[in-house]
């Protein structure tokens, strides 16, 4: 068995704080998502039609990079845990907290706050 091809023994640090940070983050996010539409509960009609329309299309994409994040946390989980994708495992553990992050700033960027 080649160095590059033995088991890491501790593959299993990087996903694992990459979780414990990623899924509170993304449930706080979800939580601030689902109140934003309270900040338009005191609007004008023409404010609050531009609000909800755009809320219409920044929560769905807010819903598809919470996909995204997923789909790099179990990337992060599921490479061999072999040396040779010991950087690859940390380059997915860091994506997945700074995805959420990204992901928060997409859907507030998106939104026509009042």
């Amino acid at each position: 068995m080649t160095p590059d091809t033995a088991r890491h023994p501790r593959a299993f640090v990087a996903p694992l704080v990459s979780t414990l940070l990623t899924l509170p983050a993304a449930a706080v996010a979800f939580f601030l998502v689902g109140l934003s539409p309270m900040a338009c509960d005191s609007c004008g009609d023409a404010a609050s039609d531009r609000f909800d329309a755009s809320y219409d299309v920044a929560f769905p994409a807010f819903g598809f990079g919470l996909l995204v994040v997923l789909a790099v946390l179990v990337a992060a989980w599921g490479l061999p845990w072999q040396r040779r994708h010991a950087a690859a495992r940390v380059w997915f553990a860091v994506a997945a907290p700074a995805a959420v992050v990204l992901d928060f700033i997409v859907f507030h960027g998106l939104v026509d706050w009042p």
